[in-house]
């Protein structure tokens, strides 16, 4: 197999990250582990470590809700934290807010439960959203909205622009206000430009723009992932004024995209209304610190709508009248006491990254999945027949550092990625098996289609496990194995991954595993 340099000669100006594991991340090495599950989760530096210590050991710091010493150096760290994170995404602080939240769930469950879901409006997702985007369904249902999902197409586990554009595509503001009762009419005419009813996006809609009647109601929420944590796939950002003119708030998903690429929100076309971020993902300290980045305009719609109230997100409550009033703008959303000793951690983490330089981490993470890519549709058992079959893009373009895939044995059979995730535990390999909380874009790579789901919803009457399911419906398989690459992945760990692979699948026919029942647990 050539060397790395030779296919991708642009791997050697990441040589700097070799210095940087051997330095910050030595941990890796010195325990022989491999680690290929960045989509999973980013790796601390030692540095990181560090300077947590370090700050508690110098700074006190308490419950911010209050004005003492002690409250005001946590709070004084927050608020510098929520200005880093606008500045790492070139967001203006006039225009978009912070909310501190443990993770991407919890932000995007922020927006389900205050979103304002009537009959008449509508969810529409992308197939192949994370479970915590999927769940906002559950709101809409409540709500009375309807929920429509974009299919996936063929093996690269892409979206048909086309087919966006049908879905975005629904009933006129006239006719939806006709179906709405009249008490939600006023929730989304009183609330003037905090709704899509006098909506100024400022994303490029000219008033001659046949889209432009549309986009003037606010016909519901669109949620997509930058970058499939199930696939790799890149969407593109493009959909993000496409159905602001279409007339819907949009929710990106950007956990799995941030790693390893940067987003502008300074740009006059890419103005998300709701951003999740988890800030593990990205470097791996702290874990419990996700957030929120809202439009102030957007989250205005939330503030109005919020179900309940808690510690910190009102200004005034009462006990002898019903009556409380909301906090402005994020700390409406901020319930009880943050993680004030943690999100400092965030603002050195950016710091670090920026230090490093996202460019040079993506270079890193294509050049190293493209030869794993090249490498992996190479395998071969000694007949001549594949040992893998990839689900999702084969190329790099419009993709990021993620492939997902399953061994076939010597006789074609999907190797069970439980096997898999056995044996490369025991050879101090970290990957990842399952269906990573995709069930989308598990269905559409593993041939799961309605009929079988059907099925499916009803496991527990008919199979005594999801293993008597897939045998009696011919399924070949209910999982996956995925690898991802990040910032002080390098050749070694390819080279690693496929010693064990060859040794471990080839001319390998898989006798029955003894692996406990499948739970339906994806």
């Amino acid at each position: 197999m050539p060397n790395i340099t030779s296919v991708y000669p642009e791997y050697q100006s990441t040589a700097r990250l070799d210095e940087l594991r051997r330095s910050e991340y030595s941990y890796l090495d010195s325990q022989d582990h491999v680690y290929l599950d960045y989509t999973g989760s980013g790796l601390a530096a030692a540095a990181q470590v560090r300077h947590h210590q370090q700050r508690l050991a110098q700074i006190l710091s308490g419950n911010p809700h209050s004005s003492n010493p002690t409250s005001a150096a946590a709070t004084e760290a927050i608020d510098a934290t929520r200005a880093r994170i606008l500045a790492h995404v070139n967001a203006s602080p006039a225009e978009y807010t912070v909310i501190f939240t443990p993770n991407a769930t919890g932000a995007a469950r922020l927006v389900g439960e205050a979103y304002p879901f009537r009959r008449g409006t509508r969810l529409v997702l992308t197939a192949d959203n994370h479970n915590s985007i999927n769940g906002i369904r559950e709101f809409a249902r409540v709500g009375g909205a309807k929920t429509a999902y974009i299919p996936l197409q063929g093996p690269n586990l892409r979206v048909d622009d086309a087919d966006v554009v049908t879905a975005l595509s629904s009933s006129s503001k006239r006719n939806i206000l006709r179906r709405l009762p009249l008490a939600c009419r006023s929730i989304f005419s009183s609330a003037g430009d905090s709704t899509c009813i006098n909506n100024n996006h400022p994303s490029p809609i000219s008033s001659s723009s046949s889209s432009s009647s549309s986009s003037s109601f606010c016909k519901g929420l669109f949620a997509y992932p930058a970058q499939s944590n199930y696939s790799g796939v890149r969407h593109p950002l493009s959909w993000i004024p496409l159905a602001q003119r279409h007339g819907y708030h949009v929710l990106l998903d950007a956990a799995a995209y941030l790693p390893t690429s940067t987003l502008d929100l300074s740009s006059s076309d890419i103005k998300p209304d709701f951003v999740l971020v988890s800030w593990y993902k990205l470097f791996g300290y702290p874990t419990g610190v996700g957030c929120l980045i809202a439009r102030r305009d957007s989250l205005e719609v939330l503030r109005l709508r919020r179900p309940w109230f808690s510690g910190g997100t009102i200004q005034v409550a009462a006990t002898s009248v019903l009556w409380h009033r909301m906090a402005p703008g994020a700390e409406a959303f901020e319930d009880g006491t943050v993680n004030f000793l943690s999100i400092p951690d965030v603002q050195f983490g950016l710091d670090w990254l920026n230090g490093i330089g996202i460019g040079l981490i993506e270079t890193r993470v294509r050049c190293l999945t493209g030869w794993f890519m090249d490498r992996l549709l190479r395998l071969r058992h000694s007949d001549g027949s594949p040992m893998v079959r990839v689900y999702g893009p084969t190329d790099m373009t419009m993709r990021g550092g993620t492939v997902t895939f399953n061994f076939l044995d010597a006789a074609g059979k999907v190797v069970d990625e439980r096997m898999v995730a056995l044996e490369s535990a025991a050879a101090r390999i970290s990957l990842r098996t399952g269906c990573f909380c995709n069930p989308g874009a598990g269905e559409a790579s593993l041939g799961l289609d309605k009929k079988a789901i059907r099925k499916l919803a009803r496991i527990r009457q008919q199979y005594p496990d999801m293993d008597a399911f897939a045998q009696e419906n011919d399924i070949p398989a209910l999982g996956a194995v995925r690898v991802s690459f990040g910032v002080v992945s390098t050749a070694a760990d390819v080279d690693k991954f496929f010693g064990f692979a060859e040794k471990t699948y080839k001319d390998r026919v898989m006798a029955a595993a003894g692996l406990p029942p499948r739970e339906l647990n994806c």
